[in-house]
């Protein structure tokens, strides 16, 4: 293990990056980020890490899930700060799937209005949560729904 110097602890990570001790570890479970471990058995995390505790950040906020990070991630050295170059051929995989998800939302935002007078929520042409009808085929009431079991809720 290179000078202790050059590690920061699990309380100065969390500070520097403004995530969480819990949320640190849940990373470091998930292989997202690495530690090394002192001969007391504490982690220290390399300088770097900050930059890949970065990386998920924005990728989260732009509505990765943290499989599709992972993925991305293992496609750097592990002891690598992600770079501005790095992101830029990563964030390119996601284009159309961002661009999917942006177009979905704006025809939701468009079609919303007709469900501010349902209610309940339950008009047969909901576009929240009968989008096209497609629910008429299983019949009336509430399809979604378990039904009822006798003697019981």
């Amino acid at each position: 293990m290179p000078k202790l110097a050059d590690y920061l602890t699990i309380g100065q990570v969390a500070h520097r990056s403004g995530v969480p001790h819990t949320a640190l570890r849940f990373y470091e479970d998930r292989g997202l980020i690495f530690a090394e471990r002192t001969a007391g058995n504490q982690r220290r995390y390399p300088r770097s890490v900050l930059r890949r505790i970065a990386f998920i950040r924005s990728a989260q906020r732009v509505g990765l899930t943290l499989e599709q990070i992972s993925e991305a991630l293992a496609t750097l050295p592990r002891d690598h700060a992600p770079t501005k170059a790095d992101w830029a051929r990563l964030s390119r995989r996601w284009q159309d799937e961002l661009d999917a998800r942006i177009d979905a939302l704006q025809r939701l935002r468009d079609q919303l209005t007709s469900c501010v007078g349902c209610g309940c929520l339950s008009l047969r042409t909901c576009a929240l949560n009968n989008p096209d009808d497609t629910i008429a085929n299983l019949g009336p009431g509430a399809p979604g729904l378990k039904p009822r079991v006798e003697g019981g809720l």
